[in-house]
């Protein structure tokens, strides 16, 4: 697993540390800075947590501090320990490795404890109205709610009507327990929420223990207040809530240093959408083959794809924090990427769409060339390639017909074969449906390295792979899982058609070493990661293609 060296990561102060700075400089916290993320098991966490991971991981070892990982389980009919092993095997991955691992759950006997003394203060009721009857009375944003029938019950009686659903002799839906706050509030989170429902499920950790949970927005405040946690950071969606969480602490007597809620907004990527309900749509339809779909934006499937997390880090941090939303594009994280992956991997020969280049004139046996493993980094070393009669070159470099501007294979033109000879087309062979089987070309011999001709110039040079000791490859090209490049509204998101091509082609015989999960850059095609959910099978997914549009900033 990869580790986050901080020493190496420039932490540009934010609106978070100027408040954290503020907090301190008051005297409102005596103990160290203490963050958390609180994800909910419910599916494989997205670039989105990455960045939320971060802010939290990182915003606490600034400080000295600490950082808890705390499943968020209080909603057992979606959570699967399939989830909680995910989500935490991806922050080991980012190196966000945490101080401490909690499930919500853990605290379900003492925030049933805390709910019985808001229920004995009268600030909590059973309410027997249906879901659709609170949401009628709940109010507008311009018009106030209207109070349960049941908001003045006596203390007795609700105490009563609590245990007695936490003893499971109401049917689920029937009753609910209702914070008892203003229903004119012009907050409408405000207006008497409901704090716990009753829910006929088995719980991954607790088993058949509860049939009462609490609701997320009640139960995270006091998770984080039990767990010490000074500071907690949540996007944007939470500031109309923080109301809520203030409100929870102050009630249930968490007055002490109490946590302080920050939220930062989230961003939006081009091309992706990050709703799990929407992802886990596309996994049980079928549209992709699981949540590590390559094509996903998962951290699992960037993880499968050969994103590495230093490249993930690099993106996280440079699109900064802010109160403001931002669209990112997804080409930014493919040129994160490429700077991580440019100076690591070796470079080698590969083709994706193969067609045979036939050496007419050459007869030769044995022979090899010496190529560097990257020409960037002299101490990777090089490595000896087979070259023979038969070759293996992308269809793309011959047309029997050359637009204007194509310096690559072409009836009597030349070109260098990288790091050999120059070679001319003398002609080309096709099928009967007239498809180029064949292309025919002569050796200029004079042009090999230390020959006399060595460093005569053509306008063209292409990669090749030796027919008789090619590896056999089945290529998965990834584009953008979807066409549509802003995707705030889920229902006008358009599928990629061409998000995964696959290719059958060959690569050079270093290649057939590759272990599962071991990236190359592939000569003029990409970077490229052997999939590891087939070590079975030589299958190799590209990562990223080596064309961008993006434009660093200078």
């Amino acid at each position: 697993m990869s580790e986050i060296n901080i020493d190496k990561i420039e932490i540009a102060s934010n609106f978070i540390h100027e408040a954290i700075d503020e907090d301190y400089a008051k005297g409102v916290y005596t103990k160290k800075v203490h963050t958390r993320f609180p994800p909910e098991p419910n599916g494989y966490l997205h670039i989105g947590s990455a960045k939320a991971i971060f802010i939290n991981y990182l915003t606490a070892k600034k400080y000295g501090g600490e950082f808890n990982l705390r499943y968020d389980d209080t909603n057992p009919e979606k959570e699967e320990e399939e989830y909680v092993e995910a989500i935490l095997r991806d922050l080991l991955w980012l190196g966000a490795k945490p101080d401490h691992i909690f499930y919500a759950s853990d605290y379900f006997d003492k925030t049933f404890e805390l709910t019985l003394d808001l229920i004995k203060n009268g600030d909590a009721y059973v309410c027997d109205l249906s879901q659709e009857q609170i949401r009628e009375t709940r109010g507008t944003l311009t018009q106030p709610g209207v109070n349960s029938p049941y908001r003045n019950r006596s203390v007795e009686e609700n105490l009563d009507l609590f245990l007695r659903m936490k003893n499971g002799e109401f049917p689920e839906g029937s009753r609910v327990l209702r914070a008892k706050i203003d229903m004119s509030s012009p907050n409408i989170n405000m207006r008497d929420p409901v704090i716990y429902r009753i829910k006929y499920a088995h719980h991954h950790r607790q088993g058949d223990k509860w049939c009462i949970y609490p609701m997320y927005d009640y139960a995270h405040p006091i998770q984080d207040a039990l767990e010490g946690i000074t500071h907690s950071l949540c996007s944007i969606e939470f500031e109309d809530h923080r109301p809520l969480y203030e409100w929870t602490l102050r009630k249930t007597g968490f007055l002490d240093q109490p946590p302080r809620q920050i939220e930062f907004n989230k961003y939006a990527i081009t091309h992706t959408v990050m709703s799990k309900r929407y992802l886990r749509n596309l996994v049980e339809t079928g549209v992709v083959d699981g949540w590590d779909d390559p094509r996903m934006p998962t951290l699992s499937a960037l993880r499968r794809r050969g994103v590495t997390p230093q490249a993930l880090q690099d993106f996280c941090v440079k699109t900064g924090v802010s109160k403001s939303g931002a669209v990112i594009e997804i080409e930014f994280l493919d040129h994160c990427v490429r700077e991580d992956l440019r100076s690591k991997v070796s470079r080698v020969m590969a083709v994706t769409d193969p067609v045979k280049l036939i050496l007419t004139n050459y007869n030769e046996t044995g022979e090899s060339f010496e190529l560097p493993n990257n020409p960037e980094v002299p101490e990777m070393g090089t490595r000896q390639v087979p070259f023979c009669k038969e070759l293996y070159i992308e269809r793309e470099d011959f047309m029997p017909i050359p637009p204007p501007k194509y310096h690559r294979l072409y009836p009597g033109n030349e070109v260098r074969l990288m790091g050999s000879y120059i070679i001319k087309c003398t002609g080309y062979n096709t099928d009967a449906e007239g498809k180029v089987t064949e292309v025919l070309a002569e050796v200029d011999f004079t042009t090999k390295n230390g020959g006399e001709n060595a460093g005569r110039k053509v306008k063209g040079t292409i990669h090749w792979v030796p027919a008789d000791v090619a590896v056999p490859v089945e290529y998965r090209l990834i584009d953008h899982l979807l066409s549509t490049v802003h995707n705030t509204n889920l229902d006008e998101a358009v599928l990629n058609p061409n998000s995964m091509i696959i290719t059958q082609g060959y690569a050079e015989p270093v290649v057939g070493d590759a272990k599962p999960g071991d990236t190359f850059q592939f000569v003029r095609q990409g970077y490229f990661c052997r999939d590891t959910k087939f070590p079975e099978k030589m299958v190799f997914i590209r990562t990223v293609s080596l064309k961008s549009s993006y434009k660093p900033a200078k």
